[in-house]
């Protein structure tokens, strides 16, 4: 496998093709605040791309800016979106969920129209693979209308009432307030999504702060936003998290931290809320993902889902297999099998054809992922196939590491890039230690063909993290299976219909059923007088 050179496009003679090229520089001067975009004329920050490149005869890796809003800016944005809501007499709020689910329609049919330039800004901003890039958005528009369906079959369930002990009662799901949501840069749009819009359809309003990577591919959606939705319903900070996110927190004014990223930043952000048992959290955190490979398992296929588990997009997802625990009757045979099929993964830039192997967009990444290779070599770890711990620039080669201990950084550290670590096992009590130990609890994945032997580990692991796999990767999907974590990986979770709960709350109305009572239902019902007290249906 080679390292390809980091000066790869000339910007003036380039061999991309049209469709994926930038126009450079990149500027976003505008921000969304209570249904109006405004310019913002302060000061700037710079976007790198994890692509190297050559403009107007120099090497640069600047695409573009965005605005770097201070306090004033967001607690701006904070009044507008608490004015919206308005205690929860807002326009939105009180708004039936049939027009709830209309506005977001609309907004699928805006976003649609924006599939080509999202695409183009995944690649160049965070050195997402063409493919990838766009099924990134495919799954998001998906995941957007299968909220939709969700939410109508909870409000056809919701539609009747309850009468019980002489008293009559409508249940329905309530909004929560004013929501902060913040996603991941690995997947800006995608998991921004699932969270950003449950709570949105569910009549919340929505401060939302763009990752640090991956901030210009929203830009496009502004107008989107503003055209779909009531004036203050979304509103967008951008910049220094501790200048625009921590007032917001300090105000405690905010209901719902919506979360995706460290636990580290999880933990102060919660610790800034003044009233901190009136917050409502849902964050994804940090993971340490580990694959168990038995004795019998088929090689063939745990090389396989291994290989994709973690490196796919670099190995940077919280989803991805961070530990290979091989049995040692098998570990030479796997460790072989695995170290080949690695070098045949292609690396190159995003619109690669095939790529599977792309540019990391953080800064200081390689020299990060080269230090924790280096600590294992000292410290007893061999690099099994034959490009590992070759960087140049931002690309970073899939690196096998043989033979781990604990005495390893990469044994404890989220590498969160393409380093795989491999160690034998002697007996299942090694592997089931680590992950008991382990400050994480997400997910892990088993490879073998004995029943017995993994309705065993199934029972265990079921109570140590929140998704066994067998025979597969570890992964978030399909979005309907509920997604969520153990310990310090996660808190509240999310799924198509659980989003939908996280971010709402079960509300009734009550009312003894007595003659005059009933009246009055019946007058409310007949003429449509409320929109929380209603039995129409939504097909």
């Amino acid at each position: 496998m080679k390292i390809p050179t980091p000066i790869s496009i000339n910007t003036a003679q380039t061999n991309i093709k049209p469709d994926d090229q930038l126009i450079i520089p990149y500027h976003q001067t505008s921000y969304l605040i209570d249904g109006r975009i405004d310019q913002w004329n302060g000061p700037v920050e710079p976007v790198e791309s994890p692509i190297e490149f050559i403009h107007d005869g120099q090497k640069s890796r600047k695409i573009g800016s965005y605005p770097r809003m201070d306090k004033n800016a967001s607690l701006k944005a904070l009044d507008s979106a608490v004015k919206s809501y308005d205690f929860g007499r807002g326009l939105w709020p009180t708004l039936s969920v049939e027009k709830r689910i209309e506005h977001v329609q609309t907004f699928i049919k805006l976003m649609q129209a924006k599939r080509g330039d999202l695409v183009k800004l995944l690649m160049w901003e965070i050195g997402k693979s063409r493919k990838d890039s766009e099924k990134e958005f495919d799954r998001t528009i998906e995941y957007i209308i299968d909220t939709i369906d969700e939410l109508k079959n909870l409000d056809r369930a919701a539609s009747r009432f309850t009468i019980k002990n002489g008293i009559i009662a409508q249940i329905r799901r309530s909004s929560l307030g004013v929501v902060l949501c913040m996603g991941p840069f690995n997947y800006p749009l995608n998991e921004t999504f699932t969270t950003l819009i449950p709570a949105l359809i569910m009549g919340n309003t929505v401060i939302f702060k763009p990752p640090k990577l991956g901030v210009l591919l929203h830009a496009p959606l502004l107008e989107a936003f503003q055209k779909a939705f009531p004036a203050g319903v979304i509103n967008t900070v951008y910049g220094d998290g501790q200048e625009v996110i921590s007032p917001l927190m300090e105000s405690g004014k905010i209901d719902v931290l919506a979360f995706i990223g460290s636990s580290r930043v999880a933990d102060i952000l919660k610790k800034q809320h003044p009233h901190p048992h009136k917050l409502r959290s849902v964050l994804g955190l940090d993971a340490k993902n580990p694959a168990i490979i038995l004795p019998d398992a088929d090689i063939h296929v745990a090389v396989s889902e291994c290989i994709t588990g973690a490196l796919s997009f670099n190995g940077q997802r919280c989803t991805a297999i961070k530990m290979i625990f091989v049995h040692q009757t098998i570990y030479r045979q796997f460790l072989e099998r695995l170290s080949d099929a690695v070098e045949k993964l292609k690396m190159g830039l995003p619109w690669d054809d095939g790529v599977q192997i792309t540019p990391l967009p953080e800064s200081n990444k390689t020299e990060y992922l080269h230090n924790l290779v280096q600590d294992a070599l000292d410290k007893g770890a061999r690099i099994a196939n034959t490009s590992g711990g070759q960087y140049n620039n931002t690309f970073f080669s899939p690196t096998i590491l043989a033979e781990v201990n604990a005495k390893m950084r990469i044994y404890h550290e989220e590498q969160f890039g393409p380093i795989v670590p491999v160690l034998p096992y002697h007996d299942l009590s090694e592997p089931l230690q680590y992950i008991i130990e382990s400050k994480y609890g997400q997910q892990a994945s088993i490879f073998g063909q004995n029943a017995d032997d993994i309705s065993k580990l199934v029972d265990t692991l079921v109570n140590q993290v929140s998704r066994v796999n067998i025979n597969s990767q570890c992964q978030r999907g399909p979005d309907v299976f509920p997604f969520t974590g153990r310990k310090d990986s996660a808190e509240g979770t999310l799924s198509v219909s659980d989003a939908l709960r996280v971010f709402s709350i079960r509300s009734l109305v009550a009312f003894n059923a007595t003659e005059a009572n009933k009246h009055i239902l019946n007058e409310v019902l007949k003429e449509n007088k409320s929109n929380f007290l209603s039995t129409d249906f939504i097909f």
